[in-house]
């Protein structure tokens, strides 16, 4: 059965205590005369099957009574087989959380979870659409999950004796009679509902961040796409112009090579020269042998006239040498008069 409407009364908190108290006992009385160890824990885990298996007996109409039971956990499984279980008593047991899949007893209309140690709701708590009525007395809860706020059917609340955040506190008021606790569901579903709120804000300013983030490396990748194009384009366009200018270089050179390939065969170089033949180089040895005669009477010619011109023009006249040297030349003289053609060439400079 569910325990009525004020369950943190005095009364029912020491009937509570002593229950548990007395089952204890009569535990540890049954367990005095049996094997330890293993045997303890095959018994224990027969007695959470038996209970698993008996708690179609514990439902009295819709409602599933499961306070008292020395519970650690919740069997979500069993529960799920019993949808007819719209009002569930989990008080006075030894609950520090609820599994996620509790969740999905979305069937739920009545909840009562006080005097436990749970500390904090599942996340997705507010799937429990249909919940009417939670009792949270006497718990560790600090915070409510942001999906409370989706208990929309919620008109009844109870987060008495819980170590709530001041701001959550204030809100859930004292909750001592019908109307407080009803006032309770009101107050704290607003708030939830601007936690959720301030939360999907929240959520939004991030996903806006995370999208104007993401704008900003999309934007930064093409800028660094552009100039890696830039930068290929214009290595790209030096590579053309570098590979034109060594064509062209190759084509000078290639010119180059052909002109002088061409002066070379039009003007032959003296190792190709034609070998003379026998006669010609006797006809050359000849040749030779009277240009060296010609040099030495030229010279010896030059060598006269230069004696001649000492000897009658300059102070050396006067020296035997030279006088003899004049005579000669005026024998010359004379013998070369007898041709008209060549006397007034031959006339002595010192008469003119």
């Amino acid at each position: 059965m569910v325990r009525p409407v004020c369950p943190h009364s005095p009364t029912r908190w020491l009937e509570c205590l002593s229950l548990t108290w007395i089952r204890k006992l009569l535990l540890r009385d049954r367990s005095a005369g049996r094997h330890s160890g293993s045997r303890e824990g095959q018994s224990e885990m027969a007695r959470a099957n038996g209970r698993s298996q008996n708690l179609r007996d514990k439902l009295d109409g819709n409602e599933l009574d499961l306070s008292l039971s020395d519970l650690s956990e919740v069997p979500v499984r069993d529960l799920v087989a019993i949808p007819k279980a719209t009002a569930l008593d989990l008080s006075c047991n030894k609950l520090t959380s609820l599994p996620d899949d509790f969740c999905n007893l979305s069937y739920i209309v009545r909840l009562d979870l006080s005097k436990n140690q749970i500390a904090q709701l599942p996340s997705e708590f507010g799937r429990l659409v249909n919940l009417q009525h939670l009792d949270l007395l006497q718990n560790r809860i600090v915070a409510l999950p942001v999906s409370f706020a989706q208990l929309k059917s919620l008109k009844w609340l109870d987060l008495k004796d819980n170590p709530l955040k001041p701001a959550l506190a204030k809100v859930a008021g004292d909750c001592l009679d019908e109307k407080q606790c009803k006032e309770c569901a009101q107050g704290v579903l607003q708030y939830m509902k601007s936690v959720q709120s301030d939360h999907e804000r929240e959520l939004q300013r991030k996903l806006q961040l995370d999208k104007d983030r993401k704008q900003r490396l999309e934007a930064q990748q093409r800028v660094k796409e552009e100039q890696d194009r830039e930068l290929r384009k214009r290595m790209k366009q030096q590579q053309k112009e570098r590979k034109r200018r060594d064509y062209n270089a190759m084509q000078e050179a290639q010119k180059a090579l052909n002109n002088n390939k061409k002066k070379a065969e039009e003007e032959p170089s003296e190792n190709h020269k034609p070998v003379p033949t026998p006669k010609e180089k006797k006809l050359a040895r000849r040749q030779s042998r009277l240009r060296k005669i010609a040099c030495i009477l030229l010279f010896g010619l030059m060598v006269a006239l230069l004696g001649v011109v000492a000897c009658r023009f300059t102070d050396l006249k006067t020296f035997e040498v030279c006088r003899s040297v004049n005579a000669v030349y005026k024998e010359t003289l004379s013998a070369l008069h007898s041709n008209p053609v060549l006397e007034r060439f031959l006339q002595d400079p010192s008469s003119q």
